[in-house]
């Protein structure tokens, strides 16, 4: 089923061309990949989509009643409201239509007219048809699924979280929302890596179409079935993965230049020989050759010679093998309630020619411990020690260290007071900046642009030690690559933090995982680090498959010995009323007193019984107190597969409960049972 067609769109904005000649059928269950360089019309596209923007030419076709969920990552929600409200509220009708009948219920204590009984029969069959009962667990699974933990949610207001944590929340409203389409700008900034996984995997089993722009190649590479490539002022799409896309793009612009070439080295042998022959005995044939040649379709040059970033760093000095020494560093900030400490007993040394993914959640201390590093964050407790000849380069994730109120021009001639004017703007060119463009003030940049300024001051600096953290966010995948081959061509030490697991499984040596306030050095690539990871979570889920089955069957072999008490205390029963029986002369028998045997029998059937039920209530008080241990540990909240297993737990815990108020009530019987017979 086709959604969207979109036929040889363009759009001008004035006198300017975004894009031109645009073609694209979006189909049920599609998940197109948006990528280009920042500027090229991505955002454009999407405004099309939506219906906000109709092209200058060409056509844009929608399904009727076509629902699109947009996430704007900037929207600015009530200070007062909680995560959940917002992320609830993204149902709209649906959240009003429940309320309104919690009110009928009420009314309908006192008003039992027939009107108001079929209205109120009318709207609950639609909040049943339209997924009302399903709601409160689709925010709830969202909300765990960023990060959040749904019951603190519901008194946590939005007013108290950073901008990267609303940023998540945006993300949870955008995908709890009734839509065939979901439109995806950047989703994965701002997310960890366990959060990221999380979105893929949701992406992946979604039956919804999902249109995604997004910088972040790994993440592509798994979400993505279809490609959406703008470049040279148009867009062509692909189908099959991105790894697809990326063989199928460069087979074309082969092609392409194959065809260009060809046809150039025609022009040039028909141009020769009308040169040589226009005036001779061939003019004849040589007039016609131009006539031919005049007439002959011109092939355009290859697209993909858009002008990328030239990136070069230069490390300068050489610095000592230990480049930083950290020695039982306690890294902690100071908060209204009192200091809070980040990481504790932090030893760790960076050394000569490492390049050092520091990865971990979002607000476990990653910026912090930098900033304690090279000595802008005093160390709680511990020693920071910076080699003599270290020198660093600090880009920083806000990019607050830029002149918000210079032009980027004087930004650079600032840096450089001796370089020429052409200088300034050669510099400045290589990194996207051209014309009356470097005359604009960096504080009314975009964030892609503000980047490219920050990388282009980076560069002006000569030192042995790089910190990037988040150098990747906002820019797009070519001005990436570039980044890339500049830091694998760096002589220095690289320090970074970022999300994009492409640029550090290409880069990185050595892994730094800050985890539950410690600081993990893993000595080896991300690769390598994320094949160990991948293998212990492996190695967690059959452990915990492990301990469920033998759970299962303790509580399966509690229930046989239930049974078997039952009928233990059954047996015990029938031989005390045949005993009273005999006793009384019944069935015709004359009366007799029990025996001493029967006696005897009866008891060691209760006093079993009492045993077994002791057995019982220890092993289920055990139990009890191992699910309340881990539950109590507070590092179990700490990722969204934490708070779904602690949620798992807590219903184990709830009904192991249940079965102790049992065994405790047929211990005390049993008890009782063997006080009567010893009485």
């Amino acid at each position: 089923m086709t959604l969207i067609s979109i036929g040889n769109a363009r759009v001008d904005f004035g006198a300017t061309e975004i894009f031109r000649d645009i073609s694209l059928t979006v189909g049920a269950g599609d998940r197109w990949a948006v990528v280009g360089r920042n500027g090229t019309g991505k955002t454009t596209l999407v405004r099309l989509i939506t219906g906000d923007l109709q092209p200058t030419s060409g056509s844009v076709a929608r399904m009727p009643g076509l629902r699109v969920a947009l996430m704007d990552q900037h929207r600015r929600f009530p200070d007062g409201m909680t995560l959940w409200e917002i992320v609830a509220d993204a149902f709209g009708d649906l959240r009003v239509l429940e309320q309104s009948l919690a009110t009928q219920a009420a009314n309908l204590e006192h008003d039992h007219g027939d009107d108001a009984m079929e209205k109120y029969g009318r709207d609950l069959e639609r909040f049943e048809r339209e997924g009302g009962y399903q709601m409160s667990a689709k925010v709830d699974a969202v909300l765990m699924g960023v990060g959040f933990d749904p019951e603190a949610a519901k008194a946590t207001s939005i007013g108290t979280l950073s901008g990267g944590e609303r940023g998540r929340v945006a993300l949870a409203r955008q995908l709890a929302t009734p839509a065939e389409i979901l439109l995806l700008d950047e989703p994965t900034n701002h997310l960890d890596l366990e959060t990221t996984a999380w979105l893929e995997q949701y992406l992946r089993d979604t039956d919804r179409t999902v249109i995604c722009i997004s910088h972040d190649r790994a993440f592509l590479a798994v979400m993505a079935n279809h490609v959406l490539h703008f470049e040279g002022g148009t867009a062509f799409g692909y189908e099959g993965s991105y790894e697809s896309f990326l063989i199928q793009r460069e087979e074309k612009r082969l092609t392409q230049q194959r065809q260009f070439d060809k046809q150039q080295s025609k022009i040039q042998s028909e141009t020769e020989y009308i040169a040589r022959n226009l005036a001779g005995q061939n003019t004849k044939q040589a007039k016609g050759r131009r006539k031919l040649l005049a007439r002959m379709p011109r092939l355009s040059a290859p697209i993909g010679g858009d002008a990328v970033m030239a990136l070069r760093l230069s490390a300068g000095n050489r610095s000592g093998d230990r480049v930083i020494e950290a020695e039982h560093v306690t890294v902690a900030v100071d908060t209204p309630t009192g200091t809070r400490e980040l990481l504790r007993d932090v030893n760790v040394v960076l050394e000569r020619n490492e390049v050092v993914a520091l990865v971990g959640p979002n607000g476990a201390g990653k910026s912090t411990l930098i900033k304690t590093l090279v000595e802008e964050h005093p160390a709680y407790a511990g020693r920071v020690k910076m080699g003599p000849s270290t020198t660093v380069a600090y880009y920083r994730q806000d990019v607050g260290h830029l002149p918000l109120d210079s032009t980027i021009y004087e930004a650079i001639a600032t840096e450089r007071p001796l370089w020429e004017r052409r200088q300034v703007q050669g510099h400045l060119g290589r990194f996207g900046f051209s014309g009356d463009e470097v005359q604009r003030t960096v504080g009314t940049l975009s964030g892609g642009e503000r980047a490219r300024v920050a990388l282009a001051l980076l560069t002006l600096s000569t030192n042995n030690l790089l910190i990037l953290d988040e150098p990747t966010n906002h820019l797009d995948v070519e001005s990436i690559e570039a980044l890339e081959d500049a830091i694998e061509e760096y002589e220095g030490s690289c320090l970074i933090v970022s999300h994009d697991r492409a640029v550090l499984r290409g880069l990185a040596t050595q892994v730094w995982e800050v985890k539950d306030q410690q600081l993990i050095i893993f000595p080896g690539s991300f690769v390598e680090w994320e094949a160990l990871r991948a293998e212990n979570k492996i190695k967690a889920e059959k452990t915990a498959r492990e301990i469920s089955q033998r759970e299962s069957e303790k509580t399966a072999k509690v229930r046989d010995r239930e049974r078997e008490l039952q009928r233990e205390r059954e047996r015990a029963d029938k031989a005390k009323e045949q005993a009273y029986d005999r006793s009384q002369g019944k069935h015709g028998a004359k009366a007799v007193a029990p025996t001493s045997n029967d006696v005897r029998k009866a008891q060691r059937a209760a006093e079993k019984a009492l045993g077994d039920a002791e057995l019982r209530v220890s092993m289920l008080e055990a139990k009890i107190a191992g699910i309340t241990e881990e539950l109590d540990d507070a590092t179990l909240y700490d990722t969204p597969a934490g708070v779904q297993k602690a949620a798992a737990l807590g219903k184990t815990l709830d009904d192991t409960r249940d079965l102790l108020d049992d065994a405790v009530h047929d211990w005390t019987a049993a008890a009782e049972r063997v006080q009567q017979l010893k009485g």
